[in-house]
């Protein structure tokens, strides 16, 4: 059994990281989150100490280190500009670090981290979880089993919807966020970089506070996107439960179906990273690379071969929808 330690336990992604804790076999020993709605800690380890000063945190697993109860793994899902902070922090303090996507903002944070690596002797994770989903692993083996110089079209839709909130937390900021691209596509990125290759071509035709829309050509596939978290892009066909949600991906136009097989991939993530088979936060300096690139490109506007639902950019309903 391991001792974990979570920074940003009352984050919407936190209960994940609370339950693949649990049920790996491990324990959480302190918890940090400057706000303190955490109480669903109660479910998984109601003896946790809990700090909402960073100050305490850090003297708390200064006192622990050379107890039983000293920290092995630092597990991060706060905001992602503090990512490559608290993960240089969860090395220095002699632990190995699982961390949220992205897990940093610019490609040129993870040269650094792998130095910070190399200083302390520990090692840091990145959550890629696509990178475990069944359907997704099973198309991996069928393009690496398919023709070597076949080309694929691809188009990638994705629309999650989020409310007036949204602007005014940090996610709404581009400089702490990364924007939608970072934000909501991250993982996407990483999912296509992974099973059809590296980047040749990264174009931008669309991009704005609430929408981006673009085409990259990988080694192996064109692929063309939009990704959206406005709800007036949502086609009437969209609601799933309560959650207005959108995600299609269609290859040579026959949809790739994957909608369901996420709600366990991160407690997988960390069996495979427990068991030494985890991502490297190396392994992600590709998306974080395409994402950054993205950020700090100039949309170029309808021209040459964008996803259809670029035209979004121009009109509110378009399609009626």
């Amino acid at each position: 059994m391991k001792n974990f330690a979570l920074i940003g336990a009352g984050g919407y992604i936190a209960p994940r990281h609370l339950r693949a804790i649990k049920d790996t076999g491990n324990t959480l020993v302190a918890a940090y989150d400057k706000f303190d709605s955490v109480g669903i800690m109660d479910s998984f380890f109601p003896e946790c100490s809990f700090f909402t000063e960073n100050e305490q945190f850090d003297r708390y697993c200064s006192k622990i280190r050379n107890s039983k109860k000293h920290i092995d793994w630092v597990s991060i899902c706060t905001p992602n500009y503090t990512h490559d902070a608290f993960i240089r922090y969860g090395l220095r303090i002699g632990a190995n670090v699982i961390c949220e996507k992205p897990v940093v903002l610019n490609p040129y944070n993870i040269d650094a981290l792998m130095e910070i690596e190399k200083e302390t002797g520990g090692k840091a994770f990145n959550i890629l979880q696509l990178r475990l989903h069944d359907s997704i692993v099973a198309l991996k083996k069928k393009i690496e089993e398919g023709p070597k110089d076949k080309m694929y079209d691809i188009d990638l839709t994705y629309i999650t919807s989020r409310g007036n909130w949204y602007y005014t937390s940090w996610k709404g900021d581009v400089h702490k966020s990364g924007g939608v691209a970072t934000n909501i596509g991250v993982h996407f990125y990483d999912m296509l970089t992974w099973i059809f290759g590296d980047v040749k071509e990264n174009i931008v035709h669309v991009m704005s506070h609430d929408r981006v829309a673009g085409y990259l050509e990988l080694e192996k596939a064109r692929v063309r996107y939009f990704l959206s978290i406005n709800a007036d892009h949502l086609p009437a066909n969209a609601i799933q439960g309560e959650k207005r949600t959108y995600r299609t991906i269609t290859i040579n136009g026959e949809e790739f179906e994957f909608s369901e097989g996420f709600t366990e991939l991160h407690t997988k993530s960390y069996q495979h990273i427990l068991n030494g088979d985890g991502f490297r936060i190396s392994e992600a300096k590709r998306c974080i690379q395409i994402v950054s690139d993205i950020r700090n490109s100039t949309p170029i506007g309808l021209k040459g071969d964008y996803h259809p639902l670029a035209k979004l950019s121009l009109t509110k309903h378009p399609f009626g929808w």
